[in-house]
């Protein structure tokens, strides 16, 4: 059985979002994408579907050297996590599902409430929030476990997923692609 590496990377940006989000859950990191190389240019998550406006939320692509990443008050966490070659090919599926559909998908505003309180107040068809995203994929993978449903796991929750390798944690400016 050969393997093969993902990268969850995690981060704290300058957004007035991210700043509540941290301020709110006491977590420094309040976002969460997954990479398929290390590269960075291509990290799947949801976010702002448009940078300047940030109620357009939705299904993205980002890329760590561009956008709100690039600003040098932006600090990440990336981990590199082992995963069999059909675990990638599930990833990979549902990621290429999510940008084929991209259209259909809207940010979960609401959701973050759920957070809060610990219970999802409305479960609403194609909306997610970053860490839902990235967690129902990894659960639907069998690369990530977990008793709770994706609408309540935490971006402080992925980090502390088995099987991780830290390379890297600082200013996204010193990463190198």
């Amino acid at each position: 059985m050969s393997s093969k590496y993902i990268y969850l990377v995690f981060t704290k940006t300058g957004t007035w979002l991210s700043k509540l989000i941290s301020t709110v859950s006491q977590m420094k990191y309040a976002h969460s994408s997954i990479s398929f190389d290390n590269s960075f240019t291509k990290m799947y998550s949801f976010g702002r579907v448009n940078p300047d406006n940030p109620f357009s939320g939705g299904f993205v692509v980002e890329n760590l050297y561009e956008g709100v990443y690039k600003d040098s008050q932006c600090e990440c966490l990336i981990y590199r996590i082992r995963v069999t070659v059909e675990q990638l090919f599930l990833l990979q599926e549902q990621v290429e599902k999510f940008q084929s559909e991209q259209d259909k998908y809207r940010y979960n505003f609401l959701g973050l409430f759920g957070i809060l309180l610990n219970k999802p107040l409305i479960q609403r068809k194609n909306h997610y929030f970053c860490s839902q995203f990235v967690s129902e994929i990894l659960l639907n993978s069998n690369v990530f476990h977990s008793e709770r449903i994706p609408e309540l796991i935490k971006t402080d929750e992925l980090i502390a997923i088995e099987n991780r390798e830290v390379i890297y944690e600082g200013f996204t400016l010193k990463v190198s692609a």
